[in-house]
Parts: structure tokens; sequence; C-alpha cells
């Protein structure tokens, strides 16, 4: 099992336990059928769509009531907030926290964490925006439910009392959901990024860039900018060297074509072509 380096045309095999199956990022809505895979364990699965919010959650028990009032509440900080400063959906670099003497009300701690991450990464702050909610909405439900898993287009923020496997999704490429990420028992954001799947803007051409925090929006902006700096596979190296220098980022993962690549602290394993 790889912990860290790059690996080539990896080929996997072999079967793992639990394991919440993911795909690369996407901002705008589209039917999301690999939902089908998600193995919940004894987590009851729902998804919950408001607007153009969809999230699939993995709790102790149905909260479908709770979870729309929380996708409600984060939409509105993100309206409120985008109302008052337009720039902060259209900059595709960071932008500076208002002061607090320069707004109208205080920042929301989810605007707040899209800054921070945005300027962290180097991208805009709504690089950051699928995690950032998919974060708010689970912190949210940590109140009623011990373990949460919340799913925003490929943006996961879980938080399990058991080991996990992540499997990555990337389109077309021959290892996609074949890899996995083992995750121990924690709180973490696991954010992905492609350059050909879904709609979300990808300045690369990875099929997907993996980066895992213990911060879902910086996740979500790091993932964005690491796959910003694929554009074929020479290119997979550079991105791991890039990422190990971001303070926060606890492991990251690329694939591009039949090319892999991995750095961090977390075991990659095989997925067995049964689970997919």
């Amino acid at each position: 099992m790889q912990r860290s380096g790059v690996l080539s045309r990896y080929n996997a095999s072999g079967s793992v336990g639990r394991f919440v199956h993911i795909r690369g990022a996407a901002v705008m809505y589209q039917a999301r059928h690999y939902r089908k895979t998600v193995d919940a364990g004894r987590l009851v699965s729902f998804a919950v769509t408001v607007g153009e919010t969809d999230l699939l959650v993995l709790a102790d028990s149905d909260l479908q009531p709770e979870t729309r009032e929380l996708i409600k509440a984060a939409r509105a900080h993100l309206q409120a907030h985008i109302a008052q400063r337009p720039e902060f959906v259209s900059s595709l670099r960071p932008l500076d926290i208002p002061a607090p003497e320069a707004a109208d009300e205080k920042v929301a701690e989810m605007i707040a964490a899209m800054y921070r991450a945005s300027q962290i990464a180097g991208t805009g702050p709504m690089a950051a925006v699928a995690g950032a909610v998919a974060e708010a909405v689970g912190q949210g439900l940590l109140t009623r439910s011990r373990q949460v898993i919340v799913e925003n287009g490929g943006d996961i923020f879980i938080k399990s009392d058991v080991p996990r496997t992540v499997s990555i999704y990337a389109g077309e490429s021959p290892l996609s959901t074949k890899v996995g990420i083992r995750l121990p028992a924690g709180r973490f954001g696991v954010c992905t990024s492609s350059g050909t799947v879904g709609h979300s803007f990808s300045m690369g051409k990875a099929d997907a860039a993996v980066a895992i925090s213990a911060d879902t929006a910086l996740a979500d902006a790091v993932a964005t900018a690491l796959g910003n700096r694929i554009e074929c596979a020479e290119d997979i190296a550079a991105g791991l060297e890039w990422v190990q220098g971001i303070e926060g980022i606890l492991h990251a993962a690329i694939i591009v074509g039949d090319r892999f690549g991995t750095w961090g602290q977390f075991e990659i394993v095989p997925i067995a072509n049964e689970m997919t």
C-alpha cells in the first residue's frame, strides 16, 4: 500500500471495507448517478436539494428537515455577501476579507473560511464554496448526529467514528474508482477538482486532483489550485511538490489518464471492481 510518492500506470485490484464513492467537483447542478454506489454502512443516507445546492448526507438518522434549513442558511449568507460584494463571485484571485467597519454586518464564518482558503491557495473565494457549504451543513448536523458525511458535488465533509475509504472518480481514466484513500476515524474535508469531469471551472487537464485537510474549504480551494497546475501527466510530480508546501494539507492525489501520483499521510488502497 502506497503512502507517498508518484505511481505510474497504477493497476488497482483488491477490496476494502466501508467506502464513500465521490466524483469530480461540480458547482453547477447535474444528475449524480454515482450516488447509487454509496455504501452508507450503518448510517442513514438521504439527499436534499435547495436551488442549485444538491447534497448527499449520511448520518445516524434521517435529518432532512434540519439539513434543508442549514442549506437555506448557508445560501442566504452567500447571497447576502455577493449582493454586498459582487466581485466575491467573479474573482479568480484572492480577495481581502472586508474590515468590520467596511461591512454592513459581520462576515459569516463560512464566508470568512472561503476568504482564508482562497488566500492560502491563490484562487478566487468561490473555489472554496462547495467545501465550505459541505462543512457548514455538516457542522450543524453534528449537534444531532455523532457521525456525519456531507457530499456536495464531489467535495465532502466527513466526521466518522470508524475508518472510511474514499474512492477517486476520474471520469474516463482507467484508474477511475479503482484507487482509494483510507482515512482514519476523525474529521476531514476531501475535495476533488477535474479538468475533464463536470461543469466546475479548471484551468488544467487533470482527470482528478484531490486535496485533504481538516478544513474542507481549504481542501476545496487547494484541489482547484492543484488541478490548475496539471496540463499533462509530466506535471504530476511538480504539482505534488507544490502542495507539500501548503500548511494544513494532509494529503493530495492526482490522476491523469493512466498515471497516478500521491503524497501525504494516508494509506492508498485498491478498490475492487465489484464496488464501482
